[in-house]
Order: C-alpha cells, then structure tokens, then sequence
C-alpha cells in the first residue's frame, strides 16, 4: 500500500485555506491525518474535505500540534507565520508558508516547483511560496530565460480582490450591487483604501520610501531570487482591479539578443501548467474569465516590444487563489516527496 501523508492547516477557513483542502482532494494528494487550525471565532465548524467532516481547531501555541505530522500549509498572517512555521520545523514538520514571513530569507527555499524544484533539497523545515503575482511571471519567463538570457523585466500588474481575502470579495460584491440600485458605493469602505466597484487602485500592501509599494517590491525582489537573478533588472506596477478571481500581468522583457514572437510561442506551448491562447485578430486571449478556476497559467498578446530591439511582450493571467497559493504548495508537497525529501 502507498503511503498516506498527515497534513495540518493553518487559516482553514480562509480563502488560500479552503483551496488547500479543495485541491488536495482534487489531485488525489495522498492525505491519511488532516487537522486544522483557524482563529477562535471559527473553532469548533465542520468542514467537509472529500465526503469528510472535520473538525476546526485553535493551535494550542506551544508546537505541540504539529506532532506526528508531514506537512503544515500555512496561509495567515505574516505575524501568525513567524510563530507558526519555527514551530512546525522544530517539530520536524515540513511547513509550507504562503506569507512574506520567510520569502527574503536566505536559509528558506522560495519555489515555484515547475521553475526552482532543486532548491527544495536545501530546506531546513520551512519552504515559501511566492507572492501570487510572481508565480505566473516567472513561470513564463523561466523556460525563455533558458534559450536566450533575459536581462530586464518591467511588469505591471493587475490583481483581482480575492487577493485581499474574503472580506474584499465581500466589498466588491456589496459595491457592485449598490451601483446596480443606483447608489453610491461606501466612499470610506472596510478593506481598501477607496472603492473599489467600477474603479482601478494603484496601491496594494504598505508604501515604501522609495514610491513603490511594498507589493511591487515583492515582485522584483521575489522573481530574482527564484531565477537565481540576483541582479536582474525588476521593476514592477501593482493595480489592484474590480475583478473576483485570477491576477493579470503586462510584462516588457529585454533578452540578450532578439526574440522572435513565434519562438516564444513554442517554447512556452511545450511548458507543463502554461497554456498559450494568442490571436488578437480572433480577440483569442487570456482573461480571468478563462483562468479562474484552474491551476493553468495562461499567456498570450506575445509580441515584440516595439521600443527595443530585444524585448518581447507579454500578457499573463493565473488563478491567485489556485497557482499563485494553493495549487503550488500543494505540488511543493508532491515535488518533495518525489525527490525523498519527507522524513
């Protein structure tokens, strides 16, 4: 008989923590134990997981939770992570984050497994995830990377509200109906800083002194260190957009010499998890109506950047809950056991 792996969630009730139980179940990951973990409010709810109910749980805070486990999925706070993970490792348990906590640290692998599996070998109990905007954009720019160096990237994205938790959903949600009525929205709304409905927001996450905003930071800082490009070029735009599900991404990448649009399609049609869908004259290309849902990156508008002999640009669109948190811990999962890395 195969073996079954016991795993732990933190934040179950979440949105990143509902996905982690809705793909676990979907791609047949071998799950024996299953325990989890959420704030006070939410102790003692049912979740059903594969025709299961269990039983949710407030972490005991002292580690000994994690006892006997293989894996612990963690989508909370960056706060909630600092605590946590260290726990789930000294308690020699795999924990897979899905928060900054440990992204910059140099002692903490951050892997997109179809990009950077190798550097699962060097963790010490403790693997990140990237933020759900850099997945997609290194995803596509890995496997060019490989046939003709990349030497600087612009991106500017634009982030569905799922981004920002359940209770954003909630706030596009309300706004879009009170539009609908023929009302206002709330112009001091609970979770962005204006109203979203109808509107585009050029801030995500906390602002720098630089004029970035901490999540364009993240991109430049996290697409470097999972191409091992640690002076890569990386400049980033983050909007965050009325829409429910699946960030997008213009990226502008400069290569060392010239790329040729249809090169790049096939390159990137042979890669697992990236699906191409490019004819603007058919207006064939990727939406969030196309990725939400599933675990594909899907890339298209693939052009040569007319202001540079060497660029080339394109348009990305991922699932945020699914590929940029979800779906990828779950394959760091299937991806260390494959290699033998779970004790």
């Amino acid at each position: 008989m195969s073996r079954t792996y016991a795993i732990g969630v933190v934040g179950a009730t979440g949105a990143v923590g509902r996905e982690f139980l809705t793909v676990a179940t979907e791609r047949n990951f071998p799950v024996g134990c299953l325990r989890l973990w959420a704030s006070p409010r939410s102790k003692g709810r049912q979740i059903d997981v594969d025709g299961q109910p269990h039983t949710v749980d407030v972490l005991r805070g002292d580690g000994s939770d994690f006892q006997g486990l293989d894996f612990v999925l963690i989508s909370a706070s960056g706060a909630i992570s600092r605590a946590v993970a260290p726990q789930v490792a000294a308690a020699g348990v795999i924990a897979i984050d899905d928060s900054s906590a440990f992204r910059y640290d140099d002692d903490v692998p951050l892997v997109v497994p179809e990009v950077n599996a190798d550097d699962l070998r060097a963790h010490k109990g403790i693997v990140a995830i990237p933020n759900c905007s850099t997945t997609p954009i290194v995803q596509v720019l890995a496997p060019l990377h490989q046939q003709n160096p990349v030497q600087r990237v612009i991106a500017d994205t634009y982030q569905s509200v799922s981004g920002a938790g359940g209770r954003a959903m909630d706030e596009l949600s309300q706004q879009t109906a009170a539009q609908a009525r023929g009302e206002t929205p709330d112009v001091d709304p609970d979770v962005f800083p204006h109203p979203i409905a109808s509107n585009l927001i050029p801030s995500i996450d906390d602002p720098r002194d630089d004029g970035y905003s901490k999540e364009e930071w993240k991109v430049s800082a996290e697409t470097r260190k999972i191409m091992h490009l640690p002076d890569l070029p990386v400049s980033a735009t983050c909007v965050r957009v009325p829409v429910f599900r699946a960030h997008a991404a213009a990226v502008h990448a400069e290569f060392g010499r010239p790329f040729d649009p249809a090169d790049a399609r096939a390159i990137l049609s042979d890669v697992p998890g990236v699906q191409v869908v490019d004819d603007l004259a058919a207006h064939q290309y990727p939406m969030p109506s196309l990725a939400a849902g599933n675990d594909l990156t899907w890339v298209g508008r693939i052009r040569r950047d007319m202001s540079h002999p060497n660029g080339l640009v394109f348009w990305i669109v991922s699932d945020n809950l699914r590929k940029g948190a979800a779906t990828n811990s779950i394959q760091i999962a299937e991806s260390m056991i494959a290699q033998n890395l779970v004790p």
